[in-house]
């Protein structure tokens, strides 16, 4: 760097020294910081534009990978990191390494913004008392909210359910309420503002939509498996409206996924219950991803026109896929958006426990849950074998293995 800093002080001087010899026949003038970047050239342009140096701790981590160091893909106009299941067992205060772990790697990443699939605390008891509830958001807090805001990264995210569960119970009332409660009281502290630019967040932080650059996010409350019908209609409606319409992507953010891909959670209320009935609402109104959580196992599918990015889970209990001998794995997803590329988003997702790369051709080429067949998002149903569509055919049936 002293070179570069020689070639600044060394352009600095020439500047001034124009400027100062031209005085007595010019009229003085202040010269902008934008004025000055022009005149001195691209060098100084180009350390101005320089990422910080890394954080100690940082440089650390990254230095430790391994032989080959940690991975840096290209960045494209938009960058997101994407995590999801943070939590430990129930009520607990402390996170697994790889939580802290992926905080003091954001500054490796740089990203525009961190979105979370939910199950960011380790609620969903009845049991645990209104101080054990606050001891947790308040541990949140110190492990992953105070560091982002500390970086000025913005954070979008969905609830889960062990976060604010909207099960019902008797006479359909939430049977987590007091979670909720106290969810939407840490959500809404001023000193806890996740730094979004907001469009709507009359429901916040269970239902609401945020720009960053031209993409607009929506996050629903998938904490259970049913979003009840009036809800439904402000979904509809804030997706149809001019801002959402006129943004170059739409994202969503739920906890449930559509469509079952993990070994014991590929059952009734594990994923949303009406799945294809949603996906048509989305890819009506052109929704380009569903980013979810809950399965804790990483797999970047699609279906239909929707993209349906299954996160793995960062904190405890990763599962394996339901097809495929995949070991679990704790998973981060770093999502660059280009904005002229037909496929719009490139993913490139770590192992975070080894910090090597996910081979996405190392992932079965698709999943037949429950609720229907799931493609990994490289593959076409023009695809598949006749194998595997005799597969899919014989697990759910026909229709279900249609596109």
């Amino acid at each position: 760097m002293g070179w570069k800093r020689f070639a600044v002080w060394l352009s600095l001087g020439l500047v001034l020294s124009l400027v100062i010899g031209c005085g007595q026949s010019l009229a003085p003038r202040a010269i902008a910081p934008s004025d000055f970047l022009a005149k001195v050239g691209p060098v100084v342009q180009d350390i101005a534009a320089a990422p910080a140096p890394l954080p100690k701790e940082t440089a650390t981590l990254v230095a430790n990978v391994g032989p080959n160091g940690l991975a840096d893909p290209p960045r494209g106009d938009l960058r997101l990191v994407v995590i999801s299941d943070l939590n430990s067992a129930y009520g607990s205060t402390d996170y697994d390494p790889e939580v802290d772990q992926a905080m003091q790697l954001m500054p490796f990443w740089r990203p525009d913004l961190v979105v979370c699939g939910g199950d960011m605390v380790a609620g969903q008891k009845t049991s645990l008392s209104t101080a054990q509830i606050q001891a947790m958001w308040a541990a949140f807090d110190r492990h992953v909210a105070a560091p982002l805001r500390d970086a000025g990264i913005p954070f979008g995210f969905t609830v889960g359910n062990h976060d604010a569960s909207s099960s019902r119970g008797a006479n359909n009332q939430f049977t987590f309420q007091r979670e909720r409660e106290l969810a939407a009281a840490y959500w809404n502290a001023p000193e806890h503002s996740p730094g979004l630019a907001f469009i709507d967040r009359r429901q916040f932080p269970f239902f609401y939509t945020f720009k960053q650059d031209d993409i607009f996010f929506m996050a629903w409350d998938g904490s259970s498996s049913r979003i009840p019908a009036d809800k439904l209609g402000w979904v509809e409606q804030a997706l149809a409206s001019e801002v959402a319409q006129q943004a170059k992507a739409r994202i969503l953010l739920g906890h449930l996924p559509l469509y079952g891909v993990a070994i014991g959670r590929d059952t009734p209320g594990n994923v949303m219950d009406d799945g294809d009935g949603l996906r048509a609402l989305l890819e009506r109104y052109d929704v380009h991803t569903y980013i979810s959580g809950h399965h804790h196992a990483y797999y970047p599918g699609h279906r239909g026109d929707l993209q349906l990015l299954h996160t793995g889970a960062l904190g405890g209990g990763p599962r394996q896929l339901i097809a495929g001998n995949l070991p679990p794995r704790k998973t981060l997803t770093v999502v660059d958006i280009d904005y002229d590329s037909p496929e719009l988003t490139r993913y490139t997702t770590y192992d975070m426990q080894t910090m090597a790369v996910v081979d996405t051709n190392g992932l079965p080429r698709s999943l037949v849950g429950h609720k229907g067949l799931v493609l990994r998002r490289d593959i076409t149903l023009e695809a598949l074998t006749p194998a595997e569509k005799a597969q899919c055919e014989q697990q759910t049936g026909k229709a279900l293995c249609r596109p």
